[in-house]
This record gives structure tokens, C-alpha cells and sequence, in this order.
């Protein structure tokens, strides 16, 4: 297999720490949620998780969109993705994931069409799923 792409990041501190990637691009301060007891005022990784499977989603609808002939403007297309930290019941850390998908200028059952075949090619999508619960919701506008 041909690696398109590779990138490091490394981090220092754990969730209280610090990320930076090899170029010096993504440099920042991470903090612990007050949700999870901590000071806020920094990024955590469920964050980090969430930007980086919203931004991917999107961008795996619009290539299928494209295959399949529709073409979007930039603001036809709204990918939110909510990234959930629980327990299970062995007491272990267990991540669980929302996508809400909002497409213009289509009607609903090409909405959801295309949201399957974003959710079939998406790496993201690809390396959780079995592992991660994911819960869509499509809107068509």
C-alpha cells in the first residue's frame, strides 16, 4: 500500500501538555475540560477528534457529490461532528460519535445517498467504525 500522506505530531504533557506538529503549524496548549475536572482554557483531543472528522466527512461527501455529478457551493454543505468521552463497562475510556449532516440543494434520499457513500471512503469514518458507536442525522435543505 502506496502512503499518500504522513504527518507527526508530538505531545508533551498529556491533556495538560502541549501538541505540535513537525512543521510548526499546529502548536497548542491543551487543558483538561471543567467538564472532566480540570481548568479549561485550552483544546483536548476529543476537539481535536471532532475538527479532524467533521473537516474529513465533508470532504469525502463533496468528492462522492462530485462522482456522482452534483457540485456544492462552499456553504451548501454543514458537517458537525460531537465527540463524546464515557465509560463501558469494564470501566474503560470509550469514545462515541454524532455526525450531523446538512445538504442544499438536494432532496433527502440523495442526501442520505451521499452521505453513505462519504461514510464508505472516509478514513476517519474507516478507522472507528466497529470501534467508535456513530450516530448520523442527514438533513436534506
Amino acid at each position: 500500500m502506496t502512503i499518500l500522506y504522513s504527518t507527526k505530531v508530538t505531545a508533551t504533557g498529556g491533556r495538560k501538555g502541549m501538541i505540535r506538529s513537525e512543521d510548526g503549524i499546529l502548536d497548542l496548549k491543551l487543558a483538561i475540560p471543567k467538564e472532566l475536572g480540570g481548568m479549561g482554557g485550552g483544546t483536548n483531543p476529543e476537539q481535536l477528534f471532532a475538527g479532524g472528522y467533521a473537516a474529513c466527512f465533508e470532504n469525502a461527501l463533496l468528492r462522492v457529490a462530485r462522482q456522482s455529478g452534483h457540485r456544492f457551493a462552499d456553504g451548501d454543505v454543514d458537517v458537525v461532528a460531537e465527540i463524546g468521552l464515557s465509560r463501558n463497562v469494564a470501566d474503560a475510556f470509550v469514545l462515541h460519535a454524532t455526525l450531523a449532516v446538512s445538504i442544499a440543494g438536494v432532496d433527502q434520499a440523495t442526501a442520505e445517498q451521499l452521505v453513505r457513500g462519504a461514510d464508505a471512503i472516509c478514513p476517519y469514518s474507516n478507522a472507528i467504525r466497529g470501534n467508535v458507536d456513530v450516530a448520523r442525522t442527514v438533513v436534506a435543505l
